[in-house]
């Protein structure tokens, strides 16, 4: 292109940029895409609002003009003044997990309007960012399984037992992913087989040489834990945005329940009464659950697909939960709940901080470091004692349903620790964003121009 042609390009699309309803529907589908891949590869809502409107503001929409719905599944936009109107949708019918999406998505939307993208080039980015690809297979399967290995070490079994369940996990996590891609089996079905197979082999593994043969059975299926979406729910409840909140909670749910089904299958199928002995709490060992809460974490992040950049972050932040709780549990006499609460409290407080310098939205950073909080004897207990309530006699139903509730307060307390600091921190996010957005727009757009 000449030099002349090249300038005249240019300063066409700066005037789009600047004008709102200039090629205003494929400025709308750009937004949407941008809305889509946040919300489908498990974003929460303050930031996909935050991004979309983020991108409007790039392609010369004000945020008077700007208004915008979201929904689980569906996401409404309309731009409008007193002289026009365009209104667009798009489904969002897949939902997963890829973290490494979440931070490109993110980057991109303030790299475009740093560098004042072209719409053409704004679109070849986003493009780009939508085939980014994931960690090879065998090594999502492989984290699976470590992961899965270090949350039993943290539920005090030896390392025969870690081993075996890692085995377990990683043979529940290939069949989860057959009945998906293979034989095209509903999602949550796919978990229910994935959990029955896991647990099916962590029974069996019982009969091999361990001090603690029934903990692979508690830890086995830990890789179907719903960590991403319950932390969205809470994060968008507290945040007004009630719809997107009751649909991640639904979502939440059937998850569990459809995990929990293959389960009971699995425990149905055994006969371990020692079970109900295992004890709820552990002695303290620090260097030991340091190092299984920072491999856990760093096992999540990869089987969230975390960009490498940050999976050092990732078994830091699993680090530091895990010995903050312990430290509150054992040291300060504290519950449970208490510990895990100031444990995904203190991580997500840091992971606001570490924004700024690491350049990714902190939920990429918090969710893998709070899962290995997750209380799996307590869960796993309270099943088995549903599904053999006739057999309970008075005292052992009652502390069945204190160690019920104690599990849920722990699982609450996660979830809220991990999206509290960020609700907290979210107007003066807007405000730093505004001051930044203000300052990008407000520069000479030809000094910025592509070659």
């Amino acid at each position: 292109m000449k030099d002349s042609d090249n300038k005249t390009y240019y300063g066409e699309q700066r005037e789009l940029l600047r004008d709102a309803f200039a090629e205003i529907g494929q400025k709308a589908e750009l937004i949407l895409t941008v809305g889509q891949l946040l919300m489908e590869h498990g974003a929460d809502t303050s930031q996909i609002v935050r991004d979309m409107t983020r991108v409007a503001a790039y392609m010369g929409i004000p945020s008077e003009k700007f208004h915008l719905h979201i929904m689980y599944t569906t996401l409404f936009l309309n731009i409008s003044d007193e002289h026009h109107s365009h209104t667009s949708f798009r489904k969002c019918p897949k939902h997963a997990v890829n973290m490494r999406i979440i931070s490109a998505v993110s980057k991109l939307t303030w790299r475009a309007m740093k560098e004042h993208y072209t719409l053409d080039e704004f679109k070849g980015e986003l493009a780009a960012v939508s085939k980014r690809p994931r960690y090879p297979q065998w090594l999502t399967v492989l984290a699976a399984g470590s992961g899965c290995g270090s949350f039993c070490t943290l539920f005090g079994c030896d390392f025969n037992a870690a081993i075996y369940t890692t085995i377990s996990a990683i043979v529940g996590k290939l069949v989860q992913m057959q009945c998906v891609e293979r034989f095209g089996i509903n999602p949550y079905v796919s978990m229910t087989f994935a959990a029955f197979a896991a647990l099916s082999v962590a029974d069996l593994m019982h009969f091999l040489p361990t001090e603690t043969p029934w903990h692979p059975m508690i830890a086995a299926s830990l890789f179907l834990v719903p960590g991403i979406p319950i932390i969205n729910a809470f994060s968008d409840m507290l945040n007004t945005y009630l719809i997107s909140g009751a649909a991640r909670i639904l979502h939440t749910l059937i998850i569990v329940g459809a995990t929990s089904f293959g389960i009971v299958f699995a425990i149905g199928m055994s006969d371990f009464n020692v079970f109900m002995g295992l004890p709820l709490t552990l002695e303290s060992n620090y260097l030991l659950f340091a190092m299984a809460g920072a491999v856990g974490a760093a096992s999540f992040a990869v089987f969230f697909n975390l960009p490498k950049r940050l999976l050092i972050a990732a078994a830091l932040g699993g680090a530091i939960c895990v010995c903050t709780r312990n430290f509150c549990t054992f040291e300060l006499g504290m519950s449970a709940a208490v510990g895990t609460l100031a444990g995904a409290t203190l991580v997500s407080v840091l992971a606001v901080r570490a924004i700024h310098w690491l350049h990714t939205p902190s939920l990429v950073l918090v969710v893998p470091a709070v899962i290995p909080l997750v209380p799996g004897v307590m869960i796993y207990y309270s099943l088995f004692a549903l599904i053999n309530i006739r057999l309970l006699s008075v005292e052992d139903l009652l502390e069945a349903i204190q160690i019920s509730v104690n599990a849920g307060l722990i699982i609450l307390a996660i979830a809220i620790g991990a999206a509290m600091p960020a609700i907290f921190a979210n107007r003066s996010f807007e405000r730093a964003s505004k001051e930044k957005q203000e300052k990008f727009l407000n520069e000479i757009y030809e000094t910025d121009l592509k070659d």
